[in-house]
């Protein structure tokens, strides 16, 4: 099975960067195909903390081909300052990295727009990276490209063209202080230091998979953020869900594609919109304060709650997952009884799956279950978890309808239970 692809199946901060790193282990190249800066991928190795917002999360690896894909919208100086981490950890080829030059980047004056909006009173809590503005700058034919940083002439008439183009749409004197000559020549120079990378990286990825090579898809947010089938209006600007790799990396990448799906024992989100199985007071801190969640790309404290079972049911089917990772099952372990979001009421209305309007008015119903009181970071097999957090792990299964073939029990590498080859379709436990 040559390609495989992860993705988010709540709201993001899932863990994904910690199972594509184990999953990369084994692939020869890994893909994202969407979003941008911000992602924050974090991951533990040895101890130490690295966090990545756009070199996919198998870069680590020395054998590993990172590729960047055109449906992502690059900040330059951002991805220099990641691949100068990477040579201070020792472990970038930069033969293995790929980057698309049809990706769009991120300028200055998008992530002005981004920290206007979202001072307004109905933001929706981005993370002012200015990735939405980009994306309107795509669908609007106004984009600039990685290509485009290759001609200093042509860049500074669209530097000065969508300068204009922001300013008149925000009536205001935000971006007085960008000089378009001096952003011309800064971004003219990432485009010279980054120039060896670029390429046409769709057909990188199709050569790779069609030569038997092991392809890695890597997906960024969650599935509920998708821009077509998250909690819109407040999502974020691109498809997030396993489709988004067919028209952000590669056309041919369905051949023999295996989908796995990353999901937390329990749900987190940043920034506004709904959350049926939110969690306030004790709950809600307690997963808070034993998961740190605190967001790796903006820091701010993130909503808590228990797991939304019929929000996951909906991610493993409009993703076609044939398999799910289940991570920080260890933060359950401060719980005697834990909840999980079962479906959705509003009167005499009940849903099992997210309705496509209405997520404000929704009740969550739950089920409670037993839990283990216990550490379980020390486990290594299914077998040495205590039998309530097996019988959790079970109930999830037969709720969604998908397999969990790989756990995560701790932040580390080793702390990690099950099948860690995403290329074979594992063995039901």
């Amino acid at each position: 099975m040559p390609t495989a692809v992860i993705v988010g199946t709540q709201w993001g901060d899932e863990g994904k960067g910690k199972i594509v790193d184990l999953y990369a282990h084994h692939a020869d190249a890994v893909v994202r195909y969407g979003g941008g800066a911000n992602a924050g991928h974090t991951l533990v190795v040895n101890g130490q903390r690295l966090v990545f917002h756009l070199m996919p999360s198998g870069a680590l690896h020395s054998h590993v081909h990172s590729v960047l894909g055109h449906g992502m919208v690059i900040d330059p100086a951002g991805l220099l300052e990641e691949i100068a981490t990477l040579r201070d950890q020792g472990c970038f080829d930069p033969t293995h990295l790929h980057i698309a030059e049809r990706a769009h980047i991120v300028l200055p004056y998008h992530k002005v727009v981004d920290r206007c909006r979202d001072q307004a009173d109905d933001a929706i809590g981005t993370t002012q990276r200015g990735i939405g503005p980009a994306y309107e700058d795509k669908v609007g034919r106004r984009g600039i490209r990685m290509v485009d940083l290759l001609d200093a002439a042509q860049l500074g008439d669209k530097i000065r063209r969508n300068l204009s183009y922001w300013s008149r749409m925000t009536e205001g004197d935000e971006f007085s202080d960008i000089d378009p000559d001096a952003l011309t020549k800064s971004y003219a120079d990432y485009g010279n230091q980054l120039r060896a990378f670029m390429k046409d990286s769709s057909r990188f990825i199709d050569a790779a998979a069609q030569q038997g090579q092991r392809v890695l898809f890597e997906g960024a947010q969650g599935s509920l953020l998708d821009i077509d089938y998250g909690t819109y209006p407040y999502v974020t600007s691109s498809n997030v869900i396993t489709s988004g790799a067919s028209t952000g990396a590669s056309g041919g990448c369905y051949r023999q594609l295996h989908a796995i799906g990353i999901a937390k024992a329990y749900t987190t989100r940043v920034g506004s919109g709904p959350f049926p199985t939110e969690q306030e007071g004790a709950v809600g801190e307690t997963l808070r304060n034993e998961g740190h969640e605190y967001g790796a790309t903006t820091g701010r404290p993130r909503r808590c709650g228990w797991l939304d079972t019929a929000a996951l049911r909906m991610a493993v089917r409009t993703n076609g997952l044939q398999a799910l990772a289940l991570t920080k099952l260890d933060v359950l372990s401060h719980f005697e009884s834990i909840g999980i979001g079962i479906g959705y009421q509003h009167g005499d209305q009940s849903w099992d799956e997210p309705p496509s309007t209405g997520w404000e008015n929704l009740e969550a119903s739950y089920e409670y279950h037993d839990g283990w009181q216990c550490p379980i970071d020390h486990c290594r097999s299914f077998d040495d978890l205590p039998t309530q957090a097996r019988r959790f792990i079970d109930r999830i299964e037969h709720l969604v309808g998908c397999p969990i073939t790989t756990i995560s029990v701790g932040p580390d590498r080793k702390q990690t239970l099950g099948a860690l080859n995403p290329f074979k379709r594992p063995q039901q436990r």
